[in-house]
């Protein structure tokens, strides 16, 4: 489904696009509805998540946008009030991530000394939530919201995800065979059954690189849409939304991509990895 986080994110910039069409103020328009200047800047930034029909349907009429355009973006209202899957998880998932991965037409990621989580075995997964310090239900729940997120995969509308994953990744699970042969074998077949799907492998003997500074993931999105990234901290993770964090990030991705083996020569490894468990 419509993702209702790129929604409500698409929605603020539209808003926000129009009164400045209409040549007007956050302070002009709030005189006008007598609303604080407060509330409408949240709308526009997105911090308040809900605007109500009603409201936009008045901040329209006060901009003067009518007819189809209306009807338009009175249907992103509704589509950003959605209440999506991922809500259910809020307890193991980043609600703010995960319903802007559900929209991304494009997905550039780098776990580091992890695989990453589209990636990830439901065996993995486990393991990770238990090194965490969680307990069995959690850990239970952090898979079954794995498995989910992993369907973005086989979203159309999802055009590439590229991964970058670190040998020293695979190599720590070499102390256990059967889960090692697991994630290898759920690696290789997500690439060989999604032709959007690649994967590159960065050996051990790569040395020092790019993404030595840690996880993250870039997303695009269509219609014209600004590219975000998140970027991976022992909190949770950020989301950056600005212009030049986000350049940045594309420049360690491209890094990234020159220090690691091709896909050929990547998918050659991980079948030679496979055979070796």
């Amino acid at each position: 489904m419509t993702s209702p986080t790129v929604r409500r994110r698409r929605l603020s910039a539209e808003l926000r696009r129009r009164r400045v069409q209409a040549g007007m103020t956050l302070s002009d328009v709030a005189d006008v509805l007598e609303w604080s200047p407060a509330k409408l800047g949240h709308i526009e930034t997105g911090i308040r998540k809900w605007p109500s029909v009603m409201e936009v349907s008045a901040l329209l009429e006060l901009y003067g946008v009518t007819g189809g355009q209306r009807e338009a973006v009175l249907t992103l209202v509704r589509e950003s009030r959605l209440r999506p899957w991922w809500t259910e998880y809020e307890d193991v998932l980043s609600s703010a991530y995960v319903g802007n991965e559900a929209g991304a037409v494009a997905i550039d990621t780098y776990a580091g000394i992890l695989v990453p989580d589209l990636l990830q075995a439901p065996e993995y997964t486990a393991l990770l939530a238990r090194a965490r310090g969680h307990g069995d239900r959690t850990a239970e729940r952090m898979v079954a919201a794995y498995l989910k997120r992993q369907e973005v995969l086989d979203r159309d509308s999802l055009l590439r995800y590229s991964a970058v994953i670190e040998e020293d990744a695979l190599r720590r699970l070499s102390g256990d065979p059967d889960l090692l042969h697991a994630q290898l074998r759920r690696i290789i077949e997500v690439v060989l059954s999604n032709d959007r799907v690649t994967v590159r492998l960065v050996t051990t003997s790569a040395g020092p690189h790019a993404g030595s500074s840690g996880p993250f993931t870039v997303l695009e999105f269509d219609e014209d849409e600004a590219s975000l990234a998140f970027v991976d901290t022992p909190q949770g993770g950020t989301i950056v939304e600005s212009e030049e964090e986000v350049r940045g990030c594309q420049r360690v991705w491209n890094g990234l991509v020159r220090a690691a083996l091709d896909p050929q020569a990547t998918l050659t490894n991980l079948k030679r990895l496979s055979l070796l468990t």
